[in-house]
């Protein structure tokens, strides 16, 4: 690990991604994300990288998906009407199997919205990335650090997996300055024997392909995938706990989120009351077996998210209707305050009385 230095979380981002063996960032300036691309733009003409700004985020997207069927690490970012238009390429990339790094850097909306954080993108990260049956890897940061982190797990396991990564950000954690530590950096990243880099003669034609005329065929393929899948909500579900093994009420929240929920747990074990935070590190796989373990004493789960409600679904399907699932939601760029996450266990509280 490097020494400790100070960086904004969407320099740190872009610096870990290339510490972490990306040489190729194609992207589209919008705010809370523009100073990602910014970093990328100064820094990759410098180690003999790539960095184009491209003529639109759908453009970027298809770079990625070009850049990725040769088996080198790409990368984009955008916020979140940016990512909207990115979701047919996303699609593309994931029925090609292609592993990347795609970063949103969440904004309120719909529409253009403002440019202040939100997390209101939950369901399209998710569930709705792009049309067909697939998943993408997401995880959801809550440091500045964290951000470093998972970028090199984003890239590992996307390469693992062969499947997009998407690292779900927003505008708090974007703008925020904290001192982080960087790993050392990937010299070169892994062969792909898939990859379409050039066969010298050596082996067979490599094709990219994400149409299936034959209907048996696309099926085989959809389904394969969906074993993949499943091997990785049987072992990728990462989060941490916070205060949970007694815990009469357990808040889940997730991002900058998370850090506000956190205080609100202090507050709330100094007042007598049993609370604990679990934080999903994984949107995608959701770590609902370690929601599914606190069920026996748990009194009721609360999910506090910067949307109207969004991952409270994931909760409840976690739960499975055996305890109680409240919500708790600020929206349109408004942060929750812990006060007020304080007062509505308090009200949870006093009902189960």
């Amino acid at each position: 690990m490097s020494e400790r230095v100070l960086m904004k979380g969407n320099e740190a981002m872009a610096e870990a991604a290339i510490r972490a063996g990306c040489r190729h960032f194609f992207g589209y300036p919008i705010t809370p994300q523009t100073e990602v691309a910014a970093y990328m733009s100064k820094k990759m003409p410098k180690i003999g990288g790539t960095y184009l700004q491209a003529e639109s985020e759908i453009a970027a997207i298809n770079m990625v998906l070009g850049a990725a069927s040769a088996g080198v690490r790409a990368m984009t970012s955008s916020s979140s009407p940016g990512i909207s238009l990115k979701t047919e390429g996303i699609s593309y990339i994931a029925g090609s199997d292609l592993p990347c790094l795609i970063v949103n850097v969440e904004r309120g909306g719909p529409g253009l919205g403002g440019i202040q954080p939100a997390q209101s993108d939950y369901w399209q990260a998710t569930r709705a990335l792009g049309h067909g049956d697939f998943h993408v890897l997401v995880f959801a940061p809550s440091t500045v650090q964290e951000v470093v982190d998972l970028v090199f797990l984003a890239y590992d396991l996307a390469e693992k997996y062969r499947m997009p990564s998407l690292l779900l950000s927003d505008g708090l954690l974007g703008q925020m300055m904290e001192p982080v530590s960087f790993p050392e950096p990937v010299e070169r990243a892994a062969e792909k024997p898939w990859a379409a880099n050039g066969h010298q003669n050596k082996r067979p034609h490599n094709i990219i392909n994400s149409l299936y005329l034959a209907p048996d065929e696309l099926e085989r393929t959809v389904v394969e995938r969906f074993r993949r899948y499943a091997e990785i909500e049987r072992t990728e579900q990462r989060c941490q706990e916070y205060l949970c093994d007694d815990a009469d009420y357990v808040i889940v929240a997730f991002g900058a989120t998370s850090r506000v929920s956190q205080s609100a747990v202090d507050t709330l074990r100094a007042q007598g009351v049993k609370a604990g935070l679990l934080r999903p590190i994984t949107l995608w796989p959701f770590p609902g077996d370690a929601i599914r373990s606190h069920i026996p004493h748990t009194k009721a789960f609360l999910s506090v998210e910067m949307s109207m409600g969004q991952m409270v679904d994931d909760v409840r399907l976690a739960v499975e209707g055996k305890v109680p699932v409240d919500f708790f939601g600020r929206t349109g760029g408004v942060i929750p305050r812990p006060a007020e996450v304080v007062e509505k266990v308090l009200t949870m509280a006093g009902g189960d009385k």
